[in-house]
């Protein structure tokens, strides 16, 4: 005992302690002062004093011999064994948790337990005489004990293990009609629901010995006009359609209770899309805050906060306050952090602490300030039993709740308003931040026809979207207006806006989260390309609040973990493929936001694309291959690996790099596959390459991978998608082009089994150190540059990859260094330093201008996918590309890539020999 209730009543104290004489010392003052200051418990001490004597001694082998006794109880005496258990489970309860001897979460645990048990026992009362009479149509003696298909799910805080004291218990009750044929569903369903009824009267019924569970079953679906127990496929469908926010809320804490577990969890998984939404769902604190002003007005809870009379739950500060802040939130991120998906309101609060979505320290108070309502509500609920969270109203309903609690009255009232008050200020921010006043806002754009047309757009059709857009625009409009050329930034806002196909989710998260406004306003000023992605890619904007978006590059080995990660929880194959979607937009636009930040250099942001690309075909392989596998059998012999090639392999990609792959394999001899359908192994990983690459293309709900382009294997796009290990290694030894050997010194294995990656690189090691014709090699290079300036005509005077000197010309050049010096070096600056024959002046220029050129080149592809126009890319967008290649002005830059690429064209021209139609 930490803590003892005093008397209120003194005579009625000593009454309880003389109905238990065996009661020593400090146990002698706890039932004195219970029974004092609680009549209901009085009651029950008077009544069960005989078995409370020996329970006291070790309460939770008490617990559990009531559990075990009920167990044994014949079905049709099963009400009346209830009733008695209940007092008894209640009296220890309260005893416990007067004297301190168990926990809150013990309390309310217990409390949830006995409820699980004794729903399961009303139940199978309720069903054994239909079962065994044959009105259960299918169901025999075997079908009891999991309900023929029948569950009780557990809502509200008997779901989350939190009952209260004296509370009534929330229950759905549905079944599973794939049990059942088709001609039988209309007469289980009625024999299921008359089994329903007859549980709840067993529960709910007061009789002479009392009741145990006020139970309500109005939170299934629609509850005026279907049956207290509905068919899982028909409550499906309706949270599909019409669910509402409150409804995902409640299935936060939603758990099979009773009857068919198995089926229940099931239920629960097939509504997982619906509680938890995939992108960050802001639109739910809107609708919480609605809910929460309903239910002020029809409870009448308006006002300051006054003790007397005041609702601890409903009221301001109360429990529901904590508990609609810790759903809410857990309502917006759950979707895409599955950790955040607890029942429990306490551990809801820390696991949002612990993820960056809570400060700690707020947590640690709401948590604080729950337990202690929690225990407020108990006290007022043991004086009399009553499903009440309401304080007293008299001075001496105060006096008595204060002796039950066994503190000082004064103390009581001064803590009760600290922590209300808290509690409101605490959450009353979240629910209804200070809304943007429109007349403050200056308009800055008065004579622009733009802001009056945003009312047609797709975005504000629906009237909740114009309602929190209504907010929102003057804050809008204030950041646009102090960008550098206003007109160009609402010009570019309007195109955003113009192609949103929805509104409400992302205003709502606009509005929760200001900042990303000044984001959005340096994106849509600084890349109108950038801007049109995002208005068909909204929900990357999740990203950005979701906890670590500015830090750090986590490097390769980090996102191949997260995506992992992410696919382990995504399902089926085709859920997975849409879940690496997800993850890679997210990370995708991380980098560009980075980049246009200045938190990346260009050098730096180059490899972050291409370990994004490495790391999703890394994540995406073994998923192929195991879906592959299902049908044709295990990868034959030691598997493939995939190849990365160009951009991928040097790990210098831009924001619109497709991916050069090869797919090499190994079958060591194994003609065929062992699986249900076998192939032949060239088939099988033919086919398993074509695999791949509709994984990483093919256009699903959340768009595509990456493009995939496999023309650099073996033969081009004649040879086989696939090539076999042993036939690769004869091709680059004895029949590869120099351009093939060029291309190797780039080639990069990004996923596979370690063995044959191992292989392939030391292969591409021993063909890239070969003794080579160093003239022979520059005069291949030298008729290969001739051909591409024939093919491909120079680009503008701003074309970074295209041109004698320019980007493509210089990492050709490299990949010859590399040949020539026998170092198997990817990245083109490093290469370009073997070249000792030049002088280092001459290697420096090379280096350079590749460094210029890349650094336009990546800026380029972030801000549009078309040749740079300075006139078309604003003042944003030439600003940024002015700052990531450190040049003054656009006319400054236009003039040091001709210099650059005039002088890089002539150290190449020199080292390379002549030739006819010579670049």
């Amino acid at each position: 005992m930490t803590r003892c209730p005093r008397a209120f009543e003194p005579d009625r104290g000593r009454e309880a302690l003389e109905a238990c004489p065996w009661a020593p010392g400090p146990l002698a003052e706890l039932i004195e002062g219970t029974g004092g200051s609680s009549p209901y418990l009085r009651g029950l001490i008077l009544k069960e004093s005989a078995w409370l004597e020996g329970a006291v001694a070790d309460p939770e082998a008490a617990v559990e011999a009531v559990y075990a006794g009920l167990q044994q109880v014949a079905p049709g005496q099963i009400g009346d064994a209830l009733r008695e258990a209940k007092r008894r489970i209640a009296l220890l309860i309260a005893l416990c948790d007067l004297s301190g001897a168990w926990t809150l979460e013990q309390v309310t645990g217990t409390l949830s337990v006995f409820a699980d048990l004794a729903v399961t026992l009303a139940l199978r009362a309720a069903l054994t005489p239909l079962i065994t009479r044959g009105k259960l149509p299918g169901m025999g003696q075997g079908d009891i004990a999991d309900a023929g298909g029948m569950v009780a799910l557990a809502m509200g805080k008997m779901g989350a293990g939190e009952l209260n004291y004296s509370s009534d218990i929330d229950l759905i009750c549905l079944f599973d009609e794939t049990r059942y044929d088709p001609d039988d569903y209309h007469e289980a369903r009625s024999t299921l629901v008359r089994a329903t009824r007859k549980m709840a009267a067993t529960l709910n019924d007061l009789t002479g010995e009392g009741y145990v569970f006020r139970t309500d079953l109005r939170l299934r679906p629609d509850p005026s006009v279907t049956p207290v127990c509905m068919a899982m496929e028909a409550a499906e469908r309706y949270y599909e359609s019409v669910g509402r926010t409150w409804e995902r809320a409640a299935y936060i804490k939603a758990r099979p209770s009773a009857g068919d577990l198995d089926a229940g969890a099931r239920f629960l998984k097939t509504l997982t899309p619906f509680v938890w939404r995939k992108h960050l769902d802001f639109a739910a604190i809107q609708d919480a805050h609605d809910m929460r002003l309903r239910i002020r007005e029809h409870k009448g809870f308006h006002g300051r906060i006054t003790l007397p009379g005041h609702n601890m739950k409903l009221g301001r500060g109360g429990i529901r306050e904590i508990e609609f802040f810790t759903q809410t939130r857990q309502l917006i991120a759950g979707g895409r952090d599955p950790e955040l998906r607890v029942r429990g309101t306490v551990d809801g609060l820390h696991r949002l602490a612990a993820k960056g979505w809570l400060p700690q320290d707020v947590a640690d108070k709401l948590a604080g300030h729950y337990r202690a309502h929690r225990e407020v509500e108990h006290r007022v609920q043991m004086i009399g039993d009553a499903q009440t969270h309401d304080l007293p109203k008299s001075p001496e309903g105060m006096q008595r709740l204060a002796c039950l609690m066994g503190r000082d009255l004064r103390e009581v009232e001064t803590d009760l308003r600290a922590r209300l008050t808290e509690v409101h200020d605490l959450t009353e921010g979240f629910f209804a931040p200070d809304a943007c006043d429109s007349r403050s806002a200056p308009d800055v754009f008065a004579d622009s026809p733009l802001p009056s047309r945003w009312h047609s757009y797709p975005c504000l059709r629906s009237q909740r979207a114009v309602e929190i857009f209504k907010r929102l625009r003057p804050e809008v409009l204030r950041r646009l207006a102090e960008a550098a050329r206003p007109d160009e930034a609402l010009a570019a806002f309007d195109s955003f806006l113009r192609g949103l196909p929805a509104g409400v989710q992302l205003f709502s998260l606009f509005e929760a989260n200001p900042q990303l406004i000044d984001l959005l306003v340096d994106i849509v000023g600084t890349s109108p390309d950038l801007a049109r992605y995002l208005s068909r890619n909204a929900g990357v904007f999740d990203a950005v609040i979701a906890g670590d978006f500015f830090s750090p590059w986590p490097g390769a080995d980090a996102l191949r973990v997260a995506l992992l990660d992410e696919l382990d929880r995504a399902g089926d194959y085709e859920l997975k493929l849409d879940a690496a979607r997800r993850w890679a937009k997210d990370w995708h636009f991380r980098i560009g936001v980075h980049l246009l930040r200045g938190l990346m250099e260009p050098a730096e942001a180059g490899k972050a694309y291409a370990d994004l690309a490495g790391a999703v075909l890394a994540g995406i392989w073994p998923q192929v291959q195991t879906m592959f596998s299902e049908k044709h059998g295990p990868p034959p012999g030691r598997g493939a690996v995939v190849l990365g090639m160009g951009s991928l392999g040097a790990r210098r990609q831009h924001a619109r790099s497709d991916l050069d792959v090869i797919v090499i394999y190994d079958a060591e001899g194994v003609e065929a596959s062992d699986g249900r359908k076998p192939l032949a192994s060239r088939t099988y990983y033919a086919r398993l390459t074509q695999a791949l690459i509709t994984a990483m293309t093919a256009p699903m709900a959340e768009g595509k991978l990456y493009e995939v382009d496999m023309r650099l294997r073996p033969s081009g796009n004649q040879g086989p998608v696939a090539t076999s290990w042993a036939s690769y290694q004869s091709y680059q030894r004895d029949e590869a082009w120099a351009w093939e050997h060029l291309a190797l010194t780039r080639a990069r294995v990004v996923a596979g089994p370690a063995a044959l990656a191992e292989d392939v690189e030391a292969l591409r090691q021993e063909v890239i150190a070969r003794d080579r014709d160093a003239g022979g090699l520059r005069k291949s290079v030298a008729e290969m540059r001739a051909r591409i300036a024939a093919a491909k005509a120079a680009g503008g005077p701003l074309d970074a990859k295209i041109g004698a000197g320019r980007l493509q010309d210089i990492e050709l050049y490299a990949q010859t260094c590399a040949l020539i010096a026998g170092r198997p070096l990817r990245e083109a600056p490093r290469a370009l330093r073997l070249a000792d024959w030049l002088s280092k002046e001459d290697r420096t220029a090379l280096v350079d201008a590749y460094e210029l050129f890349w650094a336009l080149q990546i800026g380029a592809r972030l801000v549009s996918e078309e040749a740079i126009d300075p006139e078309r890319l604003g003042t944003g967008g030439c600003a940024f590309l002015q700052r990531v290649t450190g040049a003054s002005d656009m006319m400054a830059l236009r003039s040091e890539l001709e210099a650059k690429a005039q002088r890089a064209a002539e150290i190449i021209d020199g080292d390379l020999p002549q030739t006819e139609g010579e670049i």
